[in-house]
């Protein structure tokens, strides 16, 4: 029962230490992931803004997008 128990907790600090050094390294796919959410975010908020602005110069009451 002892040996279990060793082997137990060293294949937990191997998972341990194999999910921590995964999670440190952003893969090339990740990257562009985020690169796609941050330029689609600006540019929805981009679309916002200028919908805003001829809505105020159009004075027009509602001014939400």
């Amino acid at each position: 029962m002892d040996f279990l128990k060793k082997l137990s907790v060293i294949g937990f600090a191997a998972l341990l230490v194999t999910g921590i050094t995964a999670c440190e390294k952003e893969s090339g796919a990740e990257e562009v992931g985020e690169t796609i959410d941050e330029t689609v975010t600006d540019m929805g908020n981009a679309v916002e803004d200028a919908c805003e602005d001829v809505k105020e110069k159009a004075g027009v009451e509602d001014q939400d997008c």
